[in-house]
C-alpha cells in the first residue's frame, strides 16, 4: 500500500471543488432594497411626467400638486399632437436619428479598428488629435457650421442636421479601445494566411467581435440624437421640425399650459422606451456575451 492511498482526503474538498463555478449568488434583503431605491428614483420623473399630462394647468398650479393620474390624458396627448405637429417631427427624428446611428456605429467601428490593429503612419498622432476634438465645446461650432450649410443653401433641410454627425469622436475611442482588447492580433493574421481580403476580415472578423460594444454604441447615439436640441432648434424651423423642435411650440403663449406640455414630452419619450423594451435584451444579452468571451 502507498503513502498516497494511506492519505485520508481533505474535508468538505471534494464539496467545495462540485460547488465551484457552478454555485449561483443569491442576492440579500439589502441588495433587494438599493435595487427597489434606485428603481423608484429612476422611474419617478417619468411617473411624474405622465401624471402631469393627465390632469388639467389648473389642478398644476395647486398645492400640493396630483400625486395620481387624473381623466385628461387622451385629451391632452391629442392637443399636444395636434398642436405641435408631432406626426411630421416623429418621421424627421426616426429618420434623422437612424441615420446617424448607423453611420455613426459604421463609421466608428472602421475607424477604431484602424486605430487600434493596423499600424500606419502619425496613427498616435491622428488618434490624440481624434481625441482632443471631445475637448472642444459643441456651442463653439454653431456658428461656424451654420454658415457653412447656409453658403451651401442647405438650411431647413434634414441632411443639415445629418451629415455633422455621420461619425463622432467619441464612438471611435469608444470602439478603439474595445477592438484593443476583444479582437486577437493573431485572428486577423490568420484571416490574412488564409488569403481574405481587407473587407472580407471587417465583415466577418471584426464586425463579429465589435457587436457587443456596437449595440451599446447604437443605444447611445440613437438616444443622443433623437434628444438634440441645441443644432436642430438652429439649422430646422416649425415647418420641418425634429421632436425636440416640435415640443419647443408647446410652450408659447402668454400662459403656457403645462398639462399639455407635460404630455408632449411624454409623447417624446415613448419611442425611446420602445426603442429599449424591443432591443433592450439583446443589447444586454451581447454585453454578457462580449464579456464572457473576453
Amino acid at each position: 500500500m502507498t503513502t498516497t492511498e494511506l492519505t485520508p482526503p481533505r474535508k468538505g474538498g471534494g464539496r467545495r471543488g462540485r460547488m465551484g463555478a457552478g454555485r449561483q449568488l443569491h442576492a440579500g434583503p439589502v441588495t433587494y432594497v438599493v435595487l427597489t431605491v434606485f428603481a423608484l428614483v429612476s422611474l419617478a420623473p417619468l411617473v411624474w411626467t405622465a401624471i402631469a399630462a393627465s390632469r388639467t394647468n389648473h389642478r398644476l398650479a395647486e398645492t400640493p400638486p396630483p400625486l395620481w393620474f387624473g381623466g385628461n390624458l387622451f385629451k391632452n396627448l391629442e392637443a399636444a399632437w395636434e398642436q405641435a405637429g408631432l406626426g411630421t417631427a416623429m418621421l424627421n427624428s426616426v429618420i434623422v436619428a437612424g441615420t446617424i446611428t448607423v453611420s455613426t456605429v459604421l463609421f466608428s467601428t472602421l475607424a477604431g479598428f484602424a486605430f487600434a490593429k493596423l499600424r500606419f503612419r502619425f496613427s498616435g498622432l491622428l488618434l490624440l488629435l481624434t481625441i482632443g476634438t471631445m475637448m472642444i465645446p459643441p456651442q463653439l461650432a454653431v456658428v461656424p457650421l451654420y454658415l457653412w450649410m447656409s453658403d451651401l443653401g442647405w438650411s431647413n433641410q434634414l441632411h443639415t442636421v445629418i451629415l455633422p454627425s455621420l461619425v463622432t469622436a467619441f464612438g471611435t475611442f469608444f470602439m478603439r479601445q474595445y477592438l484593443v482588447q476583444a479582437l486577437p492580433t493573431e485572428l486577423i493574421e490568420a484571416a490574412r494566411v488564409d488569403g481574405a481580403s481587407s473587407l472580407r476580415i471587417v465583415w466577418h472578423v471584426v464586425f463579429p467581435a465589435a457587436r457587443p460594444a456596437m449595440a451599446v454604441l447604437g443605444l447611445l447615439t440613437f438616444v443622443f440624437a433623437w434628444n438634440d436640441f441645441l443644432w436642430p432648434i438652429i439649422a430646422l424651423n416649425q415647418q420641418n421640425p425634429t421632436v425636440q423642435v416640435a415640443l419647443n411650440s408647446l410652450g408659447t403663449g402668454y400662459v403656457p399650459d403645462q398639462a399639455v406640455i407635460m404630455a408632449g414630452a411624454l409623447l417624446g419619450t415613448l419611442p425611446l422606451l420602445v426603442a429599449f423594451l424591443l432591443f433592450g435584451k439583446q443589447i444586454v444579452g451581447g454585453i454578457m456575451q462580449g464579456a464572457i468571451k473576453g
